[in-house]
């Protein structure tokens, strides 16, 4: 699933609304986005009149959504859960579900901070007669169970991206199950293309927590191959689209609390130069204050929890960094990656808050772990990386690695203060009360007696008989 330009263009540091308890059966929550600028939490608050609105547009659509079901490319199915964002291509998506397969059409919609106002969505979807519809605030689950386990492992795909889209899929993939369980229903759909990397990441999420569920790919289905038939699809079924939306737009964008991507259109020419004033969550480093921002961040097993002696919750401590890394121009990405199935692709990212955390989690773990530890976690954590972006997330040898990387992390508590300017994370300062920095023992001053130096030379002969061994055996060959 993609979000258009228009929907993140006013997004740059989204901020996150607090957990509210969540009714068994179904969610009926009106989300409203706080203002760019704020970091406090906005609560979410249920709506009693929610429920009985949205029978209201049952009872004016059902007719129209009254389809006798039938067989379509996968198979028969009921009842789906369809993941919404209610953007044009997913609309299209619903319409088509109802057509092709004569099912009832779950809709689940998520926030995942990606900053934009979700009420539209239940709209769009009562317009489609559409009886049980989900609008779920997982900001905080999505920072705390996702992306903090994902950066204690300092994961980096191909050396450079952050994965902010690839730690987004098994959330939705898992909500989805958990929702398709709740309703009885036989069948999940996505948005995701044949092409791109998401398809695999839902479904592999899908089938590794409910083996038996049908997934069904519009994508991979239908003929609604160019824009032109989807546009005159959503015409002669009386979808509305906006004039924007008949245009190609440049690139298309995918975000949450972590990201935001641009690719595709545009973007397809590697040589090209993106344009400055495609992104929505940084200032340019050119155009970023001439004075630097120091910040002090505190971490307690690994994970950040306060700023400056503020404490924040999960998503809250995602949303500060983004304001402070966007306002200083830091988290800009251009980059060509692998992916899974099996071609190159350019992406351009902005991922200020999780640029700021990867520097500075690492110069606490400087200090906090030891040196077996820290070289054994950065072996690890290319195929950790890989696992994620691949779609692997829910597979027992990731859980096997997270218990490991969970397990070390434990000693990684402790504050680092860092300098933020025109596009960098410098780190100047860090401390932990269990810091295995010892000055007496690194000091090349007098050291009192804390390190025998005459103790090297037995050291380095050791190290050094396999290599005058192997020299004497072989000689110059």
């Amino acid at each position: 699933m993609t979000l258009s330009r228009a929907h993140v263009a006013h997004a740059r540091h989204p901020a996150p609304r607090a957990h509210t308890a969540r009714n068994q059966t179904m969610v009926f929550a009106s989300l409203a986005i706080r203002p760019p600028a704020a970091c406090a939490p906005r609560r979410v608050n249920a709506s009693s009149a929610a429920p009985a609105k949205v029978t209201r547009s049952i009872t004016s659509g059902a007719k129209r959504a009254a389809v006798r079901a039938r067989a379509g490319p996968s198979g028969d199915v009921k009842k789906v859960v369809l993941a919404y964002s209610g953007g044009l291509d997913t609309s299209i998506i619903l319409k088509w579900l109802q057509d092709t397969y004569g099912c009832e059409v779950v809709t689940f919609t998520a926030d995942l901070g990606q900053g934009e106002e979700l009420e539209p969505a239940r709209k769009k979807a009562e317009q489609f007669g559409v009886k049980q519809i989900f609008i779920d605030d997982l900001r905080e689950e999505f920072v705390r169970d996702y992306v903090f386990p994902m950066f204690r492992a300092n994961a980096v795909y191909e050396g450079t991206y952050l994965l902010g889209t690839s730690i987004a899929r098994p959330l939705i993939a898992k909500r989805q199950i958990e929702i398709a369980k709740m309703v009885g229903a036989d069948a999940v759909c996505h948005g995701a293309t044949g092409k791109g990397n998401d398809q695999v990441r839902f479904e592999l999420g899908y089938y590794g927590l409910k083996p038996d569920v049908k997934v069904i790919a519009p994508w991979r289905e239908w003929d609604l191959n160019s824009r032109t038939k989807l546009l005159a699809y959503a015409d002669a079924n009386g979808i509305p689209v906006a004039q924007s939306k008949r245009q190609d737009a440049p690139y298309s964008t995918d975000a949450n609390l972590l990201h935001i991507s641009y690719e595709g259109n545009a973007l397809e020419d590697p040589w090209v130069e993106y344009s400055e004033d495609m992104f929505t969550r940084s200032v340019s480093p050119e155009n970023a204050p001439d004075t630097p921002t120091y910040i002090e961040v505190e971490f307690e097993k690994g994970d950040p929890v306060a700023i400056d002696g503020v404490r924040y919750s999960p998503a809250e401590m995602l949303t500060k960094l983004n304001q402070l890394g966007g306002d200083n121009g830091i988290g800009r990405l251009d980059i060509v990656e692998s992916r899974f199935v099996g071609m190159k692709s350019r992406g351009v990212y902005e991922t200020p808050g999780g640029t700021i955390l990867m520097h500075i989690r690492r110069a606490l773990e400087t200090i906090c772990l030891d040196r077996g530890e820290s070289h054994y976690k950065d072996q690890m954590m290319p195929q950790y990386a890989e696992l994620i972006y691949n779609g692997f997330w829910f597979s027992p040898e990731r859980e096997m690695m997270q218990a490991a990387i969970d397990k070390c992390s434990e000693s990684v508590t402790g504050t680092v203060r860092a300098k933020l300017y025109k596009g960098n994370v410098i780190v100047v300062g860090r401390k932990a009360k269990n810091s295995l920095y010892d000055d007496k023992l690194s000091t090349f001053e007098e050291d009192g007696g804390a390190y025998d130096q005459k103790d090297a030379a037995g050291f380095i002969k050791l190290q050094a008989l396999r290599l005058r061994t192997l020299r004497v055996a072989r000689g110059d060959q």
